[in-house]
C-alpha cells in the first residue's frame, strides 16, 4: 500500500480553516474598522509604535507568523482542490508549485519578522 502525503497538508488545511474561521472576521474588524474609524478601541492603540512593538515581540512573532503560514495553506490548499472540482485535474507538478508557494511566501513571511529584531 502507497502511504499518502495528503495528512500534513490536510492538517495545515484544517488548523488555517479553523483560524480564519474563528480569527478572521475579529482581525477584519479590528484592524479594518475599528481601528482607523476608532470605534470600540481607544486612540492610537493601532498606530506605528504599537504594531512595531507587538511585531518585535517574541509572542508577536509567533502569533503573526502562525496567522500568515495557516493562512496562506488554508487558501493554496482550498485553491487547488477548487481547481481539481470544477474537474481540471492538474498534474502533480501544480500540486508542489502551489504549496511550494505557500511554503517560500511562509519562509519570507518568517525571515522578514525576524529581520525587525527584538
Amino acid at each position: 500500500m502507497k502511504r499518502s502525503t495528503e495528512p500534513p497538508f490536510w492538517l495545515l488545511f484544517g488548523a488555517g480553516g479553523v483560524l480564519a474561521a474563528l480569527f478572521g472576521p475579529v482581525l477584519v474588524l479590528i484592524t479594518g474598522l475599528a481601528g482607523p474609524f476608532g470605534v470600540l478601541l481607544p486612540s492610537g492603540v493601532l498606530d506605528y509604535g504599537h504594531a512595531l512593538a507587538f511585531a518585535q515581540s517574541v509572542i508577536g512573532k509567533g502569533i503573526l507568523l502562525a496567522v500568515i503560514t495557516l493562512f496562506l495553506f488554508h487558501g493554496v490548499h482550498r485553491l487547488y482542490h477548487s481547481i481539481h472540482d470544477l474537474g481540471l485535474h492538474p498534474p502533480p507538478l501544480v500540486r508542489c508549485l502551489c504549496y511550494a508557494s505557500a511554503a517560500v511566501a511562509s519562509a519570507l513571511a518568517a525571515m522578514l519578522l525576524f529581520a525587525i529584531g527584538l
